[in-house]
């Protein structure tokens, strides 16, 4: 191991020379010396698991690009923190570790409408107890089931399932049955709204200003992201550039957006 430390130090490393090194000995160089080098190998030799287990959350409220870029941060993640020497396979040291940031991404991100941690968590915990008491009493729990079950009050199951709606917010578009008549509702209908005509203006002014502060880049994936509705896997496409790179300064004009509609309220 001696040897193939001094080759690394002695400033030979790169993509091609990395190939003849197995997993293993890849750990040990990079444990040794933190070459990012080393690590883009690691990670492409094991980005298959991110794949993978990025592919067990698909619809489920959030996008596959999304989860596959939290699922290949979590590698990044496991692969500083493993220890060859401990004598553990990286793919079951990895794999609790991604799926891991992935739920960390759901519990903090997959709710439309932001509720409390206590809730979400007692929301998820109604819902494992409906499928136990389903099967125990043979029939849809009652509120007070699952109350008595979980040892907490019916108000704080009610709340719970009250917020559990917006994890997953209906369509606008979703029909209702309008009885006797043969055109079929939809939810948007049924919704008031304020003048949009003024809404419309004012927010195209606000665009229309605040995008003249933007350099040409921030301008082209505003376009691609929010007027042509296109990924951003698509936008780095047309932009050459990484995903990464487009999720980075879409939240940095977004926060430049922010500041302008502060400014106005102020």
């Amino acid at each position: 191991m001696e040897s193939t430390v001094k080759k690394i130090d002695e400033g030979t490393i790169n993509i091609h020379s990395l190939k003849q090194y197995n997993e293993k000995e890849l750990f040990e160089i990079y444990n040794q010396t933190k070459d990012k080098t080393i690590r883009n190998e690691l990670v492409n030799r094991y980005l298959y698991i991110a794949q993978i287990l990025s592919k067990k959350y698909i619809n489920k409220g959030i996008e596959y690009e999304d989860l596959y870029q939290i699922a290949s941060l979590g590698l990044i993640f496991a692969i500083e923190r493993f220890d060859i020497t401990k004598g553990f396979e990286f793919s079951s040291f990895a794999t609790p570790t991604i799926i891991g940031e992935i739920k960390k991404y759901f519990r903090d991100k997959g709710w439309a409408i932001r509720v409390p941690r206590r809730i979400q968590e007692l929301s998820k915990k109604i819902s494992n107890t409906r499928n136990v008491l389903t099967q125990e009493l043979q029939r849809t729990p009652k509120v007070i089931d699952i109350a008595e079950y979980l040892g907490c009050t019916e108000e704080q199951v009610l709340e719970a399932m009250d917020a559990s709606q917006v994890y997953t917010p209906k369509s606008l578009d979703i029909s209702y049955d309008n009885s006797g008549d043969d055109k079929d509702v939809q939810l948007k209908d049924l919704i008031g709204e304020n003048d949009k005509y003024f809404d419309i203006l004012e927010n195209k002014d606000f665009i229309k200003e605040s995008m003249k502060k933007l350099n040409e880049l921030e301008v082209k994936i505003i376009k691609y992201r929010f007027f042509e509705n296109k990924t951003q896997s698509q936008a780095a496409k047309l932009l050459d550039v990484s995903q990464m790179t487009i999720s980075r300064m879409e939240k940095k004009v977004i926060d430049k957006f922010k500041k302008e509609l502060n400014k106005m309220e102020e």
